[in-house]
């Protein structure tokens, strides 16, 4: 790859998405537009960038966005947020919810559902009370495409097997063949939605939790303080913000701090 076309791509994931492509990743572009250049009956990635460069339709610079977007999930990941949300989260914030009988909840990158399933599951495990509940669950990708599988909550067996307890997949999911398909009650619970983070939102709720975990270090640091800017407007202020183990909101938004007590990333609003 040329280091014009490199840098072609480079803007252009940047404009759409937000998202940094540092160099050194052009193995990374290649692998990812090798598949696109295949099913647009291309021979190489140059030809397709050519196509890029000469005017290509929206169809195909979504599905060249869309193959450069992360989509890196697992059920359960890193565990910790969600013991913190069994013990210790969602006990006191049912407490405090309880007269209004509400819960909203975004998962704001939610690539192929596990994430926002797990949420699900982990309500269904330990909070039956919440079946009587109104639960706002919504979950947003700015991929069409990750966002049709998270719909289907269809899983390979590698998939399920990275994180989901064996008694889950057992109660939760039906097997057929090499795949596993979550139970209709559960996929119901979630209602996922096209949203670009870095674009302008529609209408969304007030959230008690949002989820915003493991993509804000694809960003750079104006985009990730404008983002973390517009999230805290929806954000109740007794809710909590997650993020990834590796991101922070210090000196990008101080209005927002860790809660050093609770394991696993947990942000509040400060005052």
């Amino acid at each position: 790859m040329t280091p014009a076309d490199f840098d072609f791509v480079c803007r252009l994931v940047r404009e759409r998405s937000g998202i940094v492509l540092e160099t050194g990743k052009e193995y990374l572009v290649d692998a990812r537009l090798t598949p696109v250049a295949r099913q647009c009956e291309l021979g190489t990635v140059a030809e397709l960038i050519a196509r890029l460069r000469g005017g290509a339709d929206s169809g195909l610079i979504i599905r060249v966005i869309e193959a450069m977007v992360t989509t890196e999930t697992s059920f359960f990941r890193d565990i910790h947020p969600f013991e913190t949300l069994r013990t210790t989260v969602l006990p006191d914030m049912i407490r405090r919810r309880r007269a209004a009988r509400q819960l909203a909840v975004w998962f704001a990158a939610s690539s192929t559902g596990q994430e926002p399933y797990s949420f699900a599951m982990l309500l269904r495990e330990h909070f039956p009370e919440l079946t009587t509940w109104r639960l706002d669950l919504i979950a947003t990708d700015l991929s069409t495409d990750v966002l049709g599988r998270a719909r289907a909550g269809k899983y390979s067996q590698l998939e399920v097997n990275r994180g989901l307890p064996a008694t889950m997949l057992v109660k939760y999911f039906r097997q057929h063949g090499a795949t596993w398909e979550l139970n209709d009650d559960v996929r119901r619970m979630i209602d996922f939605r096209e949203l670009n983070l870095t674009r302008p939102w529609p209408a969304l709720p007030q959230f008690d939790l949002i989820f915003l975990r493991n993509v804000m270090i694809y960003f750079d640091v104006e985009t990730k303080k404008q983002i973390l800017t517009r999230v805290a407007r929806l954000l109740r202020r007794d809710g909590f913000l997650l993020l990834g183990g590796a991101e922070t909101t210090l000196n990008l938004y101080d209005a927002l701090r860790r809660m050093e007590q609770l394991k696993g990333g947990f942000y509040q609003q400060v005052g």
